[in-house]
């Protein structure tokens, strides 16, 4: 807390989803469980990935990559989350504040190019499916995973950057569940106005850029799936698809909407609830969308569980 009204702040207090007492228990079992869901969902599929060498393909390879930023960012601010609904006053420090922020970020950025990169790959698989193993070499895939972190550090390190410049004065509560963009730069007693411009630039190219190359990708995929006879094959194709739409629409949507609609405080309650679907949702459901549903995925897993209870009988 602040000693006085001229201080600095060296602390923030996180205020959390909500402050309703009666919400705070149910609310905890609610987003403790989706936590777990998470780590075990995502942390099985890159064992899983990891330990069965025919799914060492380039759409697999993305999807380990996928996993690993899900896991990563829902773990940089889970924890402080489950501890506003245990804690009347959930504190964070200067430098942690800073330090989340920047992981998040590296985190998020990366894991839109991420999703980028795998619209790209069905893309040629279907599209081009003669030059996929060209197309889609090693090397290749080893440069998209890459640029998507460069990506991912670039844009962290501007935000984080712009913001470590602000100074925070007289009030320190965070109204959010995380040190996030917005919800800091209403606390800043200096201009923002080159925050806002970084926001708008940097969040716009990573929004607008993925979306719209994952729409253009869909847009080659989808009328390739009409020019197949087969109206099972049609209909199969269509259900891989709607699946992956679904998921991106939850994770681009939701983060444009908290990122470049809401700028009063007024609407910052629909900011976090926003938040709430690519932040908490999305990285709970993208084992389910992008590996439970598929066919090579089930084969390994029960390779697998097959394994382990050989290996306990012997």
């Amino acid at each position: 807390m602040l000693a006085r009204n001229d201080s600095l702040v060296t602390e923030f207090i996180l205020a959390g989803l909500t402050d309703c007492p009666e919400l705070q228990q149910p609310l905890f079992y609610l987003f403790l469980m989706i936590y777990v869901v998470t780590v075990v969902g995502n942390l099985g599929l890159i064992l899983l990935i990891g330990l069965n060498s025919h799914l060492h393909i380039p759409m697999y390879y993305f999807l380990f990559n996928l996993s690993f930023t899900d896991l990563c960012y829902s773990s940089v601010f889970t924890p402080k989350m489950l501890m506003n609904f245990v804690f009347r006053e959930n504190t964070i420090s200067y430098v942690g504040c800073m330090t989340q922020l920047f992981f998040f970020l590296f985190f998020v950025i990366s894991e839109c190019y991420m999703l980028t990169s795998m619209a790209y790959d069905r893309y040629v698989a279907i599209c081009n499916p003669l030059l996929y193993k060209v197309s889609m070499s090693h090397q290749v895939c080893l440069v998209l995973s890459l640029a998507a972190y460069v990506m991912g550090f670039a844009g962290a390190s501007a935000h984080t950057g712009c913001m470590l410049r602000l100074t925070f004065c007289n009030v320190n509560v965070i109204n959010h569940y995380l040190c996030d963009i917005l919800p800091l730069l209403q606390l800043s007693c200096t201009s923002t106005y080159v925050n806002e411009v970084v926001v708008l630039l940097v969040v716009g190219i990573n929004i607008t850029v993925p979306s719209f190359t994952i729409l253009i990708s869909y847009i080659f995929i989808l009328t390739s799936i009409l020019h197949i006879k087969s109206s099972q094959g049609r209909s199969k194709a269509f259900s891989t698809c709607s699946s992956h739409m679904i998921a991106l629409s939850l994770f681009f949507g939701s983060a444009a909407f908290m990122y470049l609609k809401y700028s009063s405080p007024g609407s910052m309650e629909q900011g976090k609830i926003s938040s709430v679907f690519y932040t908490n949702v999305v990285p709970m459901l993208n084992p389910l969308i992008y590996s439970l549903r598929n066919k090579d995925v089930k084969i390994a897993l029960r390779r697998s569980v097959f394994e382990i209870q050989r290996r306990n009988m012997f």
